[in-house]
């Protein structure tokens, strides 16, 4: 009974605004006492910004948590729903000063009461205006309803699939599975991670090939390398002729990868092996990629350090509001796509960890169908972490905008229709 009520999109608002009321005292507070906001001015200062912040953090958190669904991109979000939930607040706020207050303290009702039913009224007002306007979008179909991530795995998400509405009609079957696993200094791992990846394979009875990345390493990850290959054929490895860096590795697997299809994964064993035969039969499907997300239902992080977990979702939404997408987890490696798609993405110009962003977000923009599915990340118990976030930033920044000005600027001279288009005027020239 208790789970129902709190599950109340009423309850749900009640909870947020108190949250955000928390939010505003705490940051008047703060900005009056800590940073010496103590003149009159500055006092109305204050309560200026943190009024406006405690409304942009309710507008977000009614957005994930209350309003669920409807279309994340720019437009919709900064340019008419924010302005508009700024305008049902002010009505709200003038309503219960100019008229509710007034006729409460014209019936003498006792100065607590008429605080807790203003409130009360004022929030109604705000909850109304914002049912019907605000928050309020165009019917979707049911199997296009999309929910934002929020600091964890999604909780409103009921499909265990998401896919963009077009599918490719003529595919080919994949008859061999690549994986691409770049390693450096993964001495401690590699041999679990391929063997465990082999023997799920190996069951599904998928053909595949393993091409490990060896990126330069200076410790023993070669010389395992070299062990598993005698131990199964279809293991490989090269040694990375690019400079070192991830983005480096990961582009040299792409170039000399054989399969009908190639799946990137983790030498590090965070990525779970199961997942890649669900990638593997999901592709079957017809769809040209098949992206994995940890942030959906279904999906789960596992000892996901705090502080990361916190930058990828803040990364991931903002990629996911500037290009519209449906897709809440870009920033992981762990996709899967054909090899047409590689070659159609290609060339690729990342040189580190900004490759797990320009892959998928290339695919897309230029027209390439893909599904969701939910998967399983797990943080690496031995060796190293690779990614340094105050490294990679800009690198991230630079390579989302390098996209966003190809989908809007470059009238479609990338993207698939028009380089089939192409390909069927070649054929119809040399015929």
């Amino acid at each position: 009974m208790l789970k129902k009520i709190f599950r109340s999109k009423i309850i749900k608002f009640l909870l947020a605004g108190g949250l955000a009321a928390g939010l505003n005292l705490v940051l008047i507070y703060l900005i009056i006492e800590k940073l010496g906001f103590n003149t009159p001015f500055l006092r109305n200062v204050a309560n200026i910004i943190s009024i406006e912040i405690s409304l942009v953090f309710s507008f977000f958190i009614y957005r994930i948590w209350v309003w669920t669904g409807g279309v994340w991109n720019f437009g919709e979000v900064f340019l008419r729903q924010l302005p508009l939930y700024h305008v049902s607040a002010g009505v709200a706020v003038i309503t219960r000063i100019l008229f509710i207050f007034p006729i409460l303290d014209w019936l003498k009702v006792n100065y607590a009461i008429n605080t807790i039913i203003g409130a009360l009224a004022s929030a109604s007002i705000n909850y109304l205006i914002s049912d019907r306007f605000v928050f309020k979008t165009p019917k979707q179909k049911p199997s296009l309803t999309y929910y934002p991530e929020a600091l964890a795995p999604a909780l409103f998400v009921n499909s265990s699939s998401i896919a963009n509405e077009s599918r490719t009609v003529e595919t080919s079957n994949i008859n061999t599975l690549s994986i691409v696993i770049p390693a450096y200094n993964e001495e401690d791992c590699i041999v679990q991670t391929v063997r465990t990846i082999s023997q799920f394979l190996e069951q599904e009875k998928i053909d595949y090939e393993i091409l490990v990345v060896n990126d330069n390493s200076k410790d023993n990850t070669e010389q395992l390398l070299q062990q598993l290959n005698f131990e199964n054929i279809k293991l490989r490895y090269i040694n990375n002729y690019y400079p070192n860096g991830f983005g480096f590795a990961v582009r040299c697997g792409l170039e000399n990868f054989t399969g009908d299809a190639v799946a990137v994964v983790m030498a590090d064993s965070s990525d779970a092996p199961e997942d890649i035969v669900s990638y593997y039969h999901k592709l079957q499907q017809g769809y040209d990629c098949v992206f994995g997300s940890r942030f959906i239902k279904g999906g789960k992080v596992i000892d996901y350090p705090s502080h990361k977990l916190i930058v990828n979702r803040l990364a991931n939404l903002f990629i996911k509001i500037l290009f519209g997408l449906k897709f809440n987890d870009t920033t992981n490696a762990f996709k899967i796509y054909r090899k047409e798609v590689i070659q159609g993405i290609s060339p690729l110009v990342s040189h580190h960890f900004n490759l797990t962003v320009e892959m998928p977000l290339k695919a897309i923009v230029r027209g390439y169908s893909y599904t969701t599915i939910p998967i399983t990340w797990r943080n690496r118990t031995t060796g190293v972490s690779k990614l340094k976030l105050k490294e990679m930033g800009s690198r991230y920044l630079f390579i989302v905008l390098f996209i966003w000005l190809e989908k809007h600027l470059s009238r479609g001279d990338y993207h698939l229709s028009k380089n089939k288009q192409l390909a069927n005027q070649r054929l119809k020239s040399n015929g």
